[in-house]
């Protein structure tokens, strides 16, 4: 038989991580300096760039 487990501990549990796993992405997004942020807005715009250059004119 399996162990019996209190849900409400286990979403508990489940919030956390999540909640850990934003928070590193926003420390990652948020914590850069101005010439990263600034390489990728440039590489941001060759992108955009390149994907406006091939689009089809109708």
């Amino acid at each position: 038989m399996g162990e019996i487990v209190n849900l409400n501990k286990v979403r508990k549990a489940q919030a956390r991580q999540d909640q850990l796993a934003d928070a590193a992405a926003i420390r990652a997004k948020h914590g850069r300096t101005k010439a990263e942020k600034a390489n990728d807005r440039r590489a941001e715009e060759r992108r955009k760039a390149l994907l406006d250059g091939a689009k089809r004119k109708e």
